[in-house]
């Protein structure tokens, strides 16, 4: 196959199942990428394919959902070939996950970014967590946790998991797994921790900075972006003063989600105050 690859992968195995029978129909060259047994509660199938094929599969099938697109490439890790999960009881506050956003990460272009909605409820369990994870940044009002694991930030949700900076697909599959792993531990294990409602060190300011179109405009009244960066994740101004971000139909308008769903994970709420006109 051609170098210039993408990669795209599905909220569910139904999906997946009806782009399969697309591109086989197509008789279009593909490759497959399955995650293994081990995998199974919080990954489907993802599927490479050229820009071309890609083309040629939105136009046959075009009601079929995709989480996203991002350039391929090949991961530096192994498929885990764990036991399989127990499968999970209704009353497990992590059942499944299903990756329903994916795309390159706007703090770094050669990693990826995606948004899981899970199967269960996080929102009970992230005071422990909040006690487990060393430098975790939790806001109770918001009901989120934030914190690094290496050089990838992670976001927990009541229902949703938000990572940034994962090396490929797998990196993030096998990052979904052990997310449910340490959730389900920490709540079996709940009686033993005392849970913690503190709300301690923040990520650093240059992760908003980094999500900032970095042009030192000066519409937001700060000298640079840098500085904006820095009194936003101090809690002095609202994010929604970034006018080339918050302006509709601009060309930074892309940079908005991620930007408010770091804020967010920081526990950082001021988005209230319109940006200059």
């Amino acid at each position: 196959m051609p170098v210039d690859l993408l990669l795209t992968t599905f909220p569910d195995r139904a999906e997946f199942k009806r782009a399969l029978t697309a591109l086989e129909t197509l008789d279009a060259e593909y490759e497959l990428l399955d995650p293994s047994s081990a995998l199974s509660l919080v990954a489907a199938p993802a599927l490479v394919m050229t820009r071309e094929v890609r083309g040629r599969l939105e136009a046959a099938a075009p009601t079929v959902v995709f989480s996203g697109w991002i350039d391929y490439r090949a991961s530096l890790v192994e498929m885990p070939n764990d036991p399989v999960p127990q499968e999970p009881s209704p009353d497990d506050c992590f059942r499944h996950a299903a990756v329903m956003f994916l795309g390159p990460c706007v703090a770094d272009e050669t990693k990826i970014r995606l948004i899981a909605h899970i199967e269960g409820d996080l929102g009970p369990v992230l005071p422990y967590l909040n006690a487990v994870i060393p430098q975790a940044s939790y806001t109770p009002a918001a009901e989120t946790l934030t914190y690094m694991d290496g050089y990838r930030m992670i976001a927990l949700y009541r229902h949703r998991i938000t990572i940034a900076k994962a090396d490929d697909i797998l990196d993030a599959w096998r990052t979904l797994e052990e997310i449910r792993q340490l959730a389900m531990q920490t709540w079996s294990d709940r009686n033993s921790i005392s849970a913690s409602f503190e709300s301690r060190r923040k990520p650093p300011a240059f992760e908003i900075f980094k999500r900032l179109p970095r042009t030192n405009c000066g519409l937001c009244g700060e000298p640079t972006c840098l500085a904006f960066a820095v009194k936003v994740w101090a809690g002095e101004i609202p994010v929604s003063l970034c006018f080339p971000v918050f302006q509709e139909g601009g060309i930074f308008q892309r940079l908005r989600e991620p930007l408010l769903e770091i804020c967010a994970g920081m526990g950082i709420m001021k988005t209230s105050i319109n940006p200059r006109k």
